[in-house]
């Protein structure tokens, strides 16, 4: 099929154009309208996503289905996937239908709530297909607005300030990528990112106010772009936007902020840092490898004194991203095979997560851990379905998130042992504080009387659940599934990257920081 990329990514904008020129007022009716056809499209779009995956040849370590054509005062319009974005591409789409259906219940506003996520859907899909600099920076940063709109609006208490904090950090984060991309334009003299991966960026040492730059111009672009994606994933320590926002997102704005939003960080790394920069990330590569060992400690630790549901699986994220980015700066086979199935792992569990959370605060109105306990007496299904997500998300074995941290750790042992025996620890810290979140809100005697009359999950409930139940156990059992069609795309970045820095070893140019 011609154009798949496209049709996959502009479904959800057509629906949001359909919503705001068609559907008028605000009655019951209206808003019944706009979410199924809000769920209509984003299940269109998945179905049409699979078309993609069905047709993908995961030997080819190249870009697939490739669209291209001009575009806007002559850039480029250039569209393709390769090994290393085609599942995300799937897990947005998988992620979107689900999103909405949890948004049944919402009865402010129903169709801008609709249209924002039916263009941020587009967006986020635009950020892993884009195969132009200028195309990839729109989508990018597009995205702020939808999300911004949705924690500004449909929010908790403090909204304002979050969606504000969450816009001012990505934002100021991606101005400096800007400027990066402008110099890359400058020596390249192109935005074509296939062109870009095998251009030689400068890698010559050399000063500046007195400081020697190791590594020269690639060190500066990978200092730039890794300010945006830092932000994005989000590490330590400038994640102190993200549990701000995800304590007042709804629950909705949750899901999608921790399955796919944070993703575009670890993406950014794999399609830019590592491939473009590659001796600039070598160079890096210990102090990122340590700022990831901390964090996965630190937030580990943060999150075991929260008293906000929300607020510690928001900094259980932060956590498990540090995994993600431990990961890829090892840059071999076994990290980056584990930091992208880390990713997508983390999609399926931390959505099923926040969306635990917004079953009850559906109920009571409270994310408060002390509002709870003994839930396990009038909600058994639910209690099980939470448990399930509880061990995926400490990594229990037979589940997704037991093969991404394993696979990150056996790619960062054979780099830095030093840095993998504290990043191990905060297994251990995940452990606990995952386990005394579901001990307080689900075990125990049921002795509050707010809470005896709760009902357990709803068909409607139960269905969301499903899928995500699914494939945390399908992937855990069978990680294959990812590991073969991301497998030649991450072992020709691993070698790309090995050669690139030989070669200015090779030059003397930089040492390797190993």
């Amino acid at each position: 099929m011609d154009n798949l990329l496209s049709i996959t990514t502009f479904i959800p904008a057509v629906a949001a154009v359909i919503l705001a020129l068609f559907l008028r007022g605000d009655d019951e009716a209206a808003q019944r309208n706009a979410k199924w056809v809000a769920l209509f499209a984003t299940s269109a779009t998945f179905v049409v996503s699979l078309f993609i995956l069905f047709g993908f040849d995961p030997s080819d370590t190249g870009f697939q289905f490739v669209e291209e054509g001009e575009w806007l005062l002559g850039l480029k319009y250039k569209m393709g996937v390769d090994g290393i974005s085609v599942l995300f591409v799937l897990l947005t789409t998988f992620i979107m239908p689900l999103t909405i259906l949890a948004s049944w219940n919402v009865t402010d506003r129903v169709k801008e709530y609709m249209i924002a996520f039916l263009a941020l859907e587009t967006l986020m899909l635009g950020v892993f297909m884009a195969l132009d600099l200028v195309l990839f920076y729109i989508f990018f940063e597009a995205g702020l607005i939808p999300m911004f709109l949705i924690i500004g609006i449909w929010g908790g208490k403090d909204r304002i300030y979050a969606s504000f904090k969450f816009f001012l950090y990505t934002f100021l984060g991606s101005v400096l990528m800007l400027v990066a991309m402008v110099a890359m334009f400058s020596d390249a003299g192109t935005t074509d990112i296939p062109t870009l991966l095998t251009h030689e960026f400068a890698s010559e040492t050399f000063s500046i106010l007195g400081v020697q730059i190791i590594g020269g111009m690639q060190t500066l672009l990978f200092l730039a772009f890794f300010a945006s994606f830092a932000v994005k994933m989000p590490m330590w320590p400038v994640h102190t936007w993200l549990p701000d926002a995800h304590v007042q997102a709804p629950t909705a704005g949750s899901v999608v902020l921790a399955a796919i939003l944070l993703k575009m960080g670890g993406y950014g790394f794999l399609r830019f840092s590592l491939p473009m920069f590659p001796v600039g990330s070598d160079v890096m590569a210990t102090f990122v490898l340590w700022l990831s060992a901390i964090a996965i400690v630190y937030t580990s630790l943060v999150a075991l004194v929260q008293e906000d549901m929300k607020k510690l699986i928001a900094y259980s994220s932060v956590a498990h991203m540090g995994f993600v980015t431990m990961g890829i700066f090892a840059a071999n086979q076994q990290g980056i095979d584990g930091a992208i199935f880390q990713m997508l792992s983390h999609g399926f569990i931390s959505a099923a997560l926040f969306l635990c959370v917004g079953v009850i605060y559906d109920r009571m109105h409270t994310r408060d851990i002390d509002a709870y306990g003994g839930l396990v007496n009038r909600m058994p299904a639910y209690a099980l379905v939470f448990m399930f997500f509880t061990m995926g998300n400490v990594g229990l074995p037979g589940t997704s998130g037991f093969v991404g941290e394993f696979l990150t750790l056996m790619g960062a042992f054979q780099v830095n042992t030093w840095v993998t025996a504290v990043a191990a620890s905060g297994v251990i810290f995940s452990a606990a504080y995952a386990l005394w979140l579901y001990r307080r809100v689900v075990f125990g005697d049921l002795i509050k009387e707010s809470l005896k009359t709760i009902k357990d999950m709803n068909a409607r409930e139960k269905w969301i659940f499903a899928p995500l139940v699914a494939m945390t156990l399908l992937l855990g059992v069978y990680p294959s599934l990812v590991t073969d069609v991301i497998g030649p795309a991450t072992a020709a970045l691993q070698s790309s990257v090995e050669t690139a820095v030989a070669a200015a070893d090779a030059a003397g140019q930089v040492a390797s920081s190993h």
